[in-house]
């Protein structure tokens, strides 16, 4: 079993965040997304914490519904509020299959005080344990043919 953390993702997770005030307006957040290959949006209160999560989806649902230029709904108004979330301690296999069984494919990381830090995207992790994986099975190969451990 593996024992990366989304620490070992850390960086990556950090270029993921996105984040805007819980009042900030659907065209913002719609223009931020656009600009970037990212789905997901992180709220945020007055003191940076996650209150939120407003996703590609979340935006092009709420325009369907918008009718001219009289939609000026703002981030908190189509927030998902009961967000998924982990913590940079949590292993990549749990956050995987949390994942899986939520149908995400974006998670914020948040500290103790629910300030998020990243984004853990499921292709990241899933790199991170490929090559952990190949890491593991050179040094084996190299255990048996007598290479390593000398």
């Amino acid at each position: 079993m593996s024992t990366k953390q989304v620490s070992s993702i850390a960086a990556a997770a950090r270029s993921r965040l996105l984040t805007v005030r819980a009042d900030a307006l659907l065209r913002e957040v719609a223009r931020l997304l656009s600009s970037t290959q990212i789905s997901l949006v992180v709220v945020c209160d007055h003191e940076q914490r996650m209150i939120g999560v407003v996703t590609k989806s979340d935006i092009v649902r709420q325009i369907g519904r918008c009718t001219g230029r009289t939609c000026t709904d703002t981030a908190d108004s189509i927030m998902t509020k009961d967000v998924i979330s982990c913590r940079a301690t949590d292993g990549l296999p749990g956050v995987l299959s949390m994942m899986q069984a939520s149908g995400r494919v974006h998670i914020p990381v948040v500290d103790t005080e629910g300030r998020p830090s990243g984004v853990v995207n499921a292709r990241d992790a899933l790199r991170e344990l490929l090559l952990e994986g190949q890491y593991e099975e050179a040094l084996l190969r190299d255990y048996v043919m007598g290479v390593g451990y000398h």
